[in-house]
């Protein structure tokens, strides 16, 4: 293992337990900034072939390489954009919120980064409508770096002057996913698009537009100052770098941790989050969308291949919610269609009709109304092909279906107590999970 302590939370520890902003002079005071001079002094496909060698993989849940992502950008269209997502709407994610909270100028300074090296004319940071106390401090960080010449300035032999705002979303939890995002920053209601067009080619007001979370953005400080083999030396071959993880529910000390890629999960919660409380029974590895582990896999490693090996969508949040032997895994799947069925923008059938039904049936389980018909209707719509999954123009239809496709099958004997007959239409839960 390579990693050697803090990289993107290194200031945070002393500044938190005194209570005090890190603001630019203090950001500066420890080498803050020093990367993007650097950045001025390179070209910018340096910049960008320098981001692709270090592996970096974008940190908002997809896991796309973000140098790769940069190359996107049609070279002869301007202006440019660059919209940061820092929407963390998804349940139990809190890392971004804990590094903009403290320190505001680590994300600024990889947004002058990516900036330099697509050229960008302006960036926007899209930060969630519930983050109140969040925004004022990014308002007044960028304020701060305006007035020391990092923003409104062009870049060196360029007439291109790179802005920045931050603006507020409106609480809405499909203004995570991209294209709504863009909808939204337009003042628009925030309604996923169909692509293509990709945001690369037509994002912001139609014009080519780059799409990086806030823990991605962080990690240019350091890929610049110290390469892209420090960078790769952390994590796995195909997980490079290190990664906030915040871990909560029931363990004994929740908070935000940071460590590389590749860290098993039950690492995490018992060198960082005091273990468990009780006995473990499963985890949201990476926000609900991701689906769960099952009492099994509490030594999963958290990397990008976790989809691959644990039967899960993908890393996600790399945000750790654990349940203990105590939680109910019908009540869990109610509360998180719950969630997805009241945050769904309405757009597509699929979606708008296919999680509040899902919604109505864990009802009835939970309430102890169950019939059979009802766990094959929610069998149906969460496992088959052409009902839910694959059917939207985005994935919260995919992400309601991940969550209650993997309960059900790595928790039939919860579903089994509150259904009386163990045989529908042929699907049989069974100890080792749904067997059709």
């Amino acid at each position: 293992m390579a990693f050697n302590g803090p990289v993107l939370l290194k200031r945070i520890p002393q500044a938190a337990a005194q209570r005090k902003l890190i603001r630019y002079d203090d950001y500066v005071a420890t080498g803050g900034y020093a990367s993007y001079q650097k950045a001025l002094g390179m070209k910018p496909d340096e910049i960008i072939a320098l981001v692709k060698d270090s592996g970096l993989r974008g940190r908002g849940g997809a896991g796309f390489p973000c140098g790769v992502k940069w190359t996107f950008l049609p070279k002869d269209i301007a202006p440019r954009y660059l919209a940061v997502n820092y929407d963390e709407s998804e349940p139990c994610t809190f890392k971004d919120r804990y590094l903009c909270e403290w320190d505001p100028h680590i994300l600024l300074e990889g947004i002058a980064i990516a900036g330099v090296a697509n050229r960008i004319n302006v960036s926007y940071i899209f930060i969630r409508g519930e983050y109140h106390k969040q925004a004022h401090v990014l308002e007044d960080a960028v304020k701060e770096a305006y007035e020391k010449g990092i923003f409104g300035k062009a870049y060196p032999g360029t007439d291109i002057v790179h802005h920045c705002y931050v603006h507020r979303g409106a609480g809405a939890y499909i203004c995570g996913e991209e294209t709504g995002l863009l909808e939204a920053l337009e003042g628009k209601r925030g309604w996923p698009r169909i692509k293509p067009p990709f945001p690369a080619v037509a994002g912001a007001f139609a014009k080519p537009t780059i799409i990086n979370n806030v823990e991605t953005l962080a990690c240019l400080p350091y890929i610049l100052e110290n390469g892209a083999a420090a960078f790769k030396a952390m994590g796995t071959a195909t997980s490079a770098g290190p990664k906030l993880m915040g871990v909560s529910g029931h363990c004994n000390t929740p908070g935000c941790f940071e460590e590389e890629l590749g860290i098993p999960m039950s690492k995490l919660i018992e060198k960082y989050a005091g273990g468990v409380k009780g006995k473990f029974k499963s985890a949201f590895h990476g926000g609900i969308s991701m689906g769960v582990l099952g009492t099994d896999q509490y030594d999963a490693p958290l990397d990008f291949d976790i989809g691959k090996k644990y039967n899960v969508l993908g890393l996600g949040t790399a945000c750790v919610t654990v349940m203990n032997d105590t939680t109910d895994m019908v009540r869990v799947a109610r509360n998180c269609v719950r969630f997805y069925s009241h945050e769904s923008c309405g757009q597509c059938t699929p979606c708008r009709e296919g999680s509040a039904w899902m919604y109505k049936m864990l009802n009835r389980m939970v309430e102890g109304r169950a019939k059979a018909r009802d766990l094959d209707m929610l069998l149906e719509l969460a496992l088959a092909q052409g009902s839910m999954p694959g059917t939207t123009i985005c994935g919260l239809a995919d992400g309601t279906n991940w969550v209650i496709k993997t309960i059900l099958q790595k928790f039939p004997d919860d579903f089994k107590k509150v259904i009386k007959s163990e045989v529908v239409r042929g699907v049989e839960l069974t100890a080792g999970g749904v067997r059709v």
